[in-house]
């Protein structure tokens, strides 16, 4: 029992790694806004440029980016898992780091 324990535990954490953006590879703000385009605008402001979106339920990407605790990499996460409220966009690990970092470009320094 304690093994399978370990197992899964061992199997989890090895997922989490390699799902993981990692910090060797960059990722593409530019490739990221793209993306933004295609699946994001719809439902939030993605950029300054777009004066509102379709819901107010879905906050602009700039109050994401400006928020203390703002994590690329758990960004990215989020978008790997499916959500209820968002739609299945299929995303690879890199297109999800991109649109990620697409999102943290948009903090105000």
């Amino acid at each position: 029992m304690l093994s399978t324990c370990y197992g899964r535990i061992g199997c989890a954490m090895m997922l989490a790694a390699a799902l993981w953006p990692r910090a060797g590879f960059a990722a593409d703000a530019d490739n990221g806004a793209r993306l933004a385009h295609r699946w994001c605008e719809a439902c939030h402001v993605i950029a300054e440029v777009q004066t509102r979106a379709s819901t107010d339920a879905a906050p602009p990407f700039a109050t994401i980016a400006a928020r203390p605790d703002f994590d690329a990499g758990a960004i990215a996460m989020f978008l790997l898992d499916p959500h209820s409220k968002m739609p299945n966009m299929s995303l690879t690990r890199a297109e999800a780091a991109d649109l990620a970092a697409y999102i943290g470009s948009l903090a105000r320094h």
